[in-house]
């Protein structure tokens, strides 16, 4: 759905742009010919359009009126400013005025009505999606508290554990009564309840009936996003991954990386003066630390960042936001993502990627292969620059973080492709220009 309401936005958007074109050449003073570089340059503008509203997360990031105006607006107007520094840098304006900044009005009015289209919907299936779940006390409680990170939870309506959800005296079918008095729409089973052929018995009749019935570990991964860790053994990760199984994909993935450090090394190169004039006034040091991490299949490298700490600058601990020695210009430099611009370097060396998981200093690693199951599954890819965990979960700040990680990067290893690669590069440039959300 969210693939499909994006789709209708960019198609939308490319419409009203070419009709407005259209127009403007039947109405103008002197007609003319729509077509040639004038109709390439309203592709272009549409196409910055589009772009700028997938980066904002229109139309499905928005939770409120007052973020659908802001995400829309904001979404013009930066369409407005790309189309006119490419014509600027082309040499003069293509398009008509007329186009421009009919073009902006009409689409951003035109974001705004898909964006409240869409909270309609996700409302609508908020109020639908009605879960009852058959599972222990510690799985409810994590799902319970995994569920208050989604923006438009399913509503938990009821749960039963697998030993009462067996038949017992006069109740033939507990599961199936309590089912309908809670009006559940989607039934999630753990291990132990799909183990249980009394139970699954009782599923099979709700799932004629209409119910979708999910494994927890299912659930997890179409609604949450990750995969759990607690439902997993070392068999059900003996997935396809992109990197590993698909030779095209990863050869791929490496020219999107070169071309992608290669377009940010001009942005690179323009904030070094600046951040060197920072360090000089408020974070006196070295300009870079670099840092061993571990790479794909185990190996060493060393990564290299703008510095934003003192002392060891985060050697020997957990780093966390209000980290005492962070510096106040480390700080913007965090917050804004400059100080990652120089991994640019490692990517075109090799040692890393754009998108993957996070690369952990080494003893780190040690601690969270004895600790963390499967934990070693994510050095089967290249690390990266940034990620879906990073996306989703932020930095990690413990074991219990890098645990939730975890089911973050199986999630992404399971799914690896460009086209999530792309979904995941949008997010991140989101969460940089300050609209977050999934």
């Amino acid at each position: 759905m969210s693939r499909t309401g994006t789709g209708l936005t960019a198609a939308g958007t490319f419409a009203l742009i070419v009709a407005l074109g259209l127009m403007h050449s039947r109405i103008a003073e002197n007609p003319y010919s729509y077509g040639g570089s004038r109709l390439w340059w309203s592709v272009a503008l549409a196409g910055a359009f589009s772009l700028a509203a997938y980066a904002l997360g229109v139309p499905h990031v928005p939770q409120n009126r007052r973020q659908a105006i802001a995400a829309s607006v904001a979404a013009a107007t930066l369409g407005l400013l790309s189309i006119s520094t490419g014509q600027a840098l082309a040499g003069g304006q293509v398009l008509p005025r007329f186009v421009v900044l009919g073009g902006t009005l009409t689409v951003g009015t035109w974001f705004l009505c898909a964006t409240a289209v869409s909270l309609r919907i996700r409302r609508r299936n908020q109020r639908e999606d009605r879960i009852l779940l058959v599972s222990d006390v510690e799985a409810e409680a994590r799902l319970r508290s995994e569920l208050l990170d989604l923006s438009h939870p399913p509503t938990l309506a009821a749960t039963i554990r697998p030993e009462d959800a067996r038949p017992h005296g006069a109740v033939p079918a507990p599961l199936v009564a309590i089912a309908d008095e809670a009006d559940a729409s989607v039934v999630v089973l753990d291990r132990a309840g799909q183990s249980d052929q009394l139970i699954v018995d009782q599923v099979a009749l709700l799932h004629e009936r209409g119910v979708r019935v999910r494994t927890l570990s299912l659930f997890y991964e179409q609604w949450l996003l990750r995969l759990p860790v607690a439902e997993l053994e070392r068999v059900s990760l003996m997935f396809d991954i992109g990197e590993v199984h698909r030779a095209r994909y990863g050869r791929r993935k490496r020219l999107v990386d070169v071309a992608v450090a290669l377009i940010g090394l001009p942005v690179l190169v323009g904030v070094t003066p600046f951040v060197l004039l920072g360090n000089l006034l408020g974070n006196r040091g070295p300009l870079l630390f670099r840092q061993d991490r571990i790479g794909k299949h185990g190996r060493r490298f060393r990564i290299t960042k703008f510095r934003t700490m003192v002392g060891t600058d985060g050697a020997g601990s957990w780093t966390t936001a209000s980290d005492p020695r962070i510096t106040p210009f480390g700080r913007f430099l965090r917050r804004s993502h400059i100080d990652e611009l120089p991994q640019l370097l490692d990517v075109l060396r090799g040692s890393l990627s754009i998108v993957g998981p996070r690369p952990e200093q080494p003893h780190y690693v040690d601690e969270l292969v004895g600790k963390l199951p499967f934990y070693d599954l994510r050095h089967l890819v290249q690390p990266g620059l940034t990620g879906w965990a990073q996306i989703s979960q932020g930095y990690a700040s413990s074991h219990a973080d890098a645990l939730e990680k975890l089911q973050f990067e199986f999630w992404y290893l399971r799914h690896q492709s460009l086209l999530l690669d792309f979904r995941i590069l949008a997010r991140t440039l989101r969460s940089v220009i300050g609209s977050d959300g999934r």
